[in-house]
Parts: structure tokens; sequence; C-alpha cells
């Protein structure tokens, strides 16, 4: 069974030594709205691996320098984008169930040249039946009654 990473499963003691941060600073990435914890009964702070890796993201751009509103935004902008991708992949979808109605409903359907039933193309016309013509053998002379 895999592991979901949005399951609140640890305590904030947990969740920073495995983000390799002071509990304190958990607690201030929260009051800051950069990290919210699930709470628990009690409002005791339960942290999910998403969470935790959210905290290692926000602990590398503070190392390059990055202000913690401007980690702020970088996550705000990240979600959008995230839920972006999302819409696009929802509306592809939807777009290619309808180009398929689409084309079921504008096929066209003749019958063949052998009284099967064919698919056509919208414009064009089925193929003609091919009339096999008898050779004549005999051929009564031209007579020209007069």
């Amino acid at each position: 069974m895999a592991l979901d990473v949005d399951q609140p499963l640890f305590v904030i003691s947990v969740a920073a030594e495995i983000a390799e941060m002071h509990p304190q600073t958990l607690r201030q990435y929260d009051r800051l709205g950069l990290v919210k914890p699930s709470r628990a009964p009690g409002r005791a702070r339960r942290y999910s691996q998403r969470d935790i890796e959210k905290l290692q993201q926000i602990q590398v751009l503070s190392q390059q320098g990055v202000s913690l509103e401007g980690i702020r935004r970088i996550l705000q902008l990240e979600n959008q984008v995230a839920a972006l991708q999302a819409r696009i992949a929802e509306l592809s979808g939807e777009l290619e169930e309808a180009r398929e109605r689409a084309e079921e409903s504008s096929r066209i359907f003749a019958a063949g040249a052998g009284g099967d039933v064919v698919r056509m193309a919208r414009g064009s016309r089925p193929r003609r039946r091919q009339v096999s013509q008898a050779v004549v053998l005999y051929r009564p002379p031209f007579r020209q009654e007069g």
C-alpha cells in the first residue's frame, strides 16, 4: 500500500527533524502561511509528507537568498500553475470527447458494391458497382424491311 503524501502523520517535532529545521521555524512558517499543517484535536499541528517536501523547498529557497515574502509568492505562483495545468488537462479531455462526438455524429454510411454498409467521408460518393458486360456471341443480321 502506497503512502498518501497528503495524510497528516507527523507531529511538529518529527516533521522538524525530517526537514532538518527547528520546530520554532515550522511554527513561524505556519504563522506566515507558507505551510498550513492540519490540526489534530487540541490544535496540535500534524504535517504530511507533502508539507515536509514544501518545508524542504522553502529551506532551499531561503538558503539561496530568497526572502520569506519572495518564497510565499513563489509558492503561490506554483500553486496557480498547478491549478492551471489541471484545468488545461480537464479542458483537453473535454475537447477530445467533443471531437469524438462530432466525428461520430458526422459519419455517413452508404450501401457498398456488394450490398454491405460502408462508412463514407462527408462529401464523397460510393464507388459505382461495376456491371459486367456480356459478350454477344451471336447477333442476327440486320434486315431492313421495306
